[in-house]
């Protein structure tokens, strides 16, 4: 989940890389480091903590150079400190390393360089790729990364440099995103494209067990056993502004009040104000490979899991057609029951979130059809999946996730409509309904962002809470999971979600004036029976703040607060429920001053499992 960025060029690299790393601190903020090679040496600077410390650092002085790596980390091996920062070098000095992944065999590898002479500094499993290349190192740097990670286990991208050879970076990858910026007379590395995004929009994204080395003027690709191989250059749509901050004080806010556009964005295209019917470009299974599944299977983790479970209440609706729902890291251990006629709907915002792919990978292998829902254009998911629809939220730079998670649930009710469409498992006067319903959600979240001040009155009230209950029912108990996930995230107050019609089973013990329940309770088949249970709650003095429809004229008898959401069907209100409970966990955490777009322990692409 470390964030790895690469340069060389004509410009000096120090400042290029620095920019990179903040675009790239997202991904993990334990601590950060450069190396810039300048004048036949390698100038490296590190330190513990967040990219700040780096630059009050680099205030005296920046190293020369035109050819340079930087790394911001997120600690999987060994704790945060300037030992353990990146770039890690070799005994010598003369080999830098910068390194995302964990290196599964990396104590085996240890053992043997120590019994070998070499001398380690830090407690990574990284620094043994720095000795491996060392070790093979016999002037042709791309020979020696080549033989080093040809013993290394696990998952891996990475990027090198040698003193003695200043023309060059040699990276390379194995189930961690890395991608190559392509300039004129200057090309750029790093795991995501917000880093260099900036300076070019055009990209290379780099394979699996490939190797790319990066020259002022051209980039090299090839196989671990040295073969050429040509790579697609592809065009970045959006530009550099969409990740910048844009005048709100956290990014997070900035996303949330992206949403109506994204939303758009997603149907375009899918979706026509005509409505006539549901459109996926991207799609190439046909309409007798549809109409011959018998089962689906939705494969994701976290937020996008909560998606999956939105998934299955509108396709099993609206499709009459089963739907298994596991947590991509769990499916691979369990031996499912899957063939050749299980759709396998794949969602991941980063298209790189390891389990997910792992998860992937084992349908595919039983051959299930795959179908991948992601927002990154070729990312490993899109790249491994013969069937795409992306998202088109544009750049998600907060940890936690918004935009991403109402996109992908935009996404997966045009599946469901068009899987009904072709399967006729609804009427056509039903299905336009649907969608003349689903055309109005972006307008819709338009109105919930206009002016909130309930939510802003509950964020205040309830801040310094010992913890919160959510609970909501149907499609609604991914609402209540996924508005409980928002706010441990970033507020890293306790909070639990549950099915509703559990609370009598155990959560009702938790139950105290100093915890508040957020009730997730549009009108629908079973809102009488939510209305019971915030009567439960209420009868154990706690307080109850309710998510419900603006023309909702009874919730207020029932719950201390209320915060309306414009009335919908209720397989889509999970949509619009996502905004306010993403907005009351924003301003929980403002409230106790915390670094809402930087939760502590959390990246935003988890590329390890």
């Amino acid at each position: 989940m470390c964030g790895i960025v690469g340069y060389i060029g004509t410009r000096k690299a120090c400042p290029i890389l620095i920019e990179g790393l903040k675009r790239l601190e997202y991904r993990g903020y334990d601590s950060a480091g450069i190396a810039v090679l300048n004048d036949g040496r390698i100038d490296i600077h590190k330190a513990t903590g967040k990219l700040m410390a780096l630059e009050a650092m680099l205030e005296s002085g920046m190293p020369e150079g035109f050819i340079g790596l930087g790394h911001t980390r997120w600690a999987t091996h060994g704790r945060p400190s300037d030992e353990n920062a990146h770039p890690h070098s070799d005994c010598t000095g003369r080999i830098t390393v910068v390194h995302n992944g964990i290196i599964e065999n990396y104590l085996a590898l240890k053992e043997e360089l120590v019994a070998a002479g070499h001398e380690f500094t830090s407690e990574t499993d990284t620094e043994v790729v720095a000795h491996l290349v060392e070790e093979s190192y016999k002037g042709d740097l791309v020979a020696a990364v080549r033989s080093a990670i040809k013993r290394l286990e696990g998952s891996y991208a990475l990027a090198v440099m040698a003193q003695d050879d200043p023309e060059r970076i040699v990276a390379a990858r194995r189930h961690s995103p890395l991608v190559v910026g392509v300039g004129e007379g200057e090309n750029f590395l790093a795991s995501d494209v917000p880093a260099f995004l900036q300076y070019t929009k055009r990209v290379h994204f780099v394979e699996d067990n490939m190797i790319a080395v990066l020259e002022r003027g051209e980039v090299k690709f090839s196989s671990l056993d040295g073969k050429p191989i040509e790579r697609e250059v592809y065009e970045v749509t959006w530009d550099a502004a969409m990740a910048e901050r844009g005048g709100y004080e956290h990014f997070m806010l900035k996303e949330i009040n992206e949403q109506p556009q994204a939303l758009r964005e997603t149907m375009r295209e899918r979706l026509s104000s005509q409505v006539s019917k549901v459109d996926l470009p991207g799609l190439t299974l046909t309409s007798d490979d549809l109409r011959g599944i018998d089962k689906i299977t939705m494969i994701a983790c976290g937020t996008a899991y909560h998606a999956a479970m939105v998934g299955k209440y509108a396709i099993e609706s609206l499709v009459r057609i089963p739907v298994e729902l596991d947590v991509a890291s769990e499916l691979r251990y369990r031996d499912p029951i899957i063939d050749d006629k299980t759709l396998g709907i794949i969602i991941s915002q980063s298209g790189e979130t390891a389990d997910t792919l792992a998860g992937l990978r084992e349908v595919r292998g039983k051959g299930a059809k795959l179908l991948a829902i992601t927002n990154v254009v070729g990312s490993s998911v899109a790249r491994e999946c013969e069937n795409v629809l992306y998202t088109f939220a544009g750049p998600e730079i907060a940890v936690a996730s918004t935009k991403a998670y109402t996109t992908q649930l935009m996404v997966i009710h045009l599946i469901a409509l068009y899987l009904a469409q072709v399967r006729g498992s609804i009427s056509e006067e039903q299905a336009k309904q649907m969608r003349k319903i689903l055309w109005t959600i972006p307008q819709q979240a338009d109105v919930i962002l206009g002016d909130h001040p309930e939510v802003l009155a509950c964020a205040e009230k309830y801040y310094n809470h010992n913890g919160f209950l959510y609970m909501g029912r149907g499609p609604n108990l991914a609402s209540a999971l996924e508005g409980a996930l928002k706010i441990k995230e970033i507020s890293y107050i306790h909070a639990e979600g549950y099915a509703a019609g559990e609370m009598k089973h155990g959560p009702i013990a938790m139950i105290d004036p100093s915890v508040a329940t957020v009730a997730v309770a549009p009108q629908g088949k079973t809102y009488d029976k939510i209305i019971s249970n915030i009567l439960e709650v209420k009868a154990r003095q706690g307080d109850v703040i309710a998510i419900a429809y603006e023309h909702d004229d009874q919730i207020q008898k029932y719950a201390d607060h209320v915060i309306r959401i414009p009335a919908t069907h209720e397989l889509m209100s999970p949509i619009l429920a996502a905004i306010p409970l993403q907005l009351l966990a924003y301003y929980v955490a403002k409230n106790r001053g915390l670094e809402i777009d930087q939760p502590r322990n959390l990246a935003k692409s988890v590329t390890v499992e």
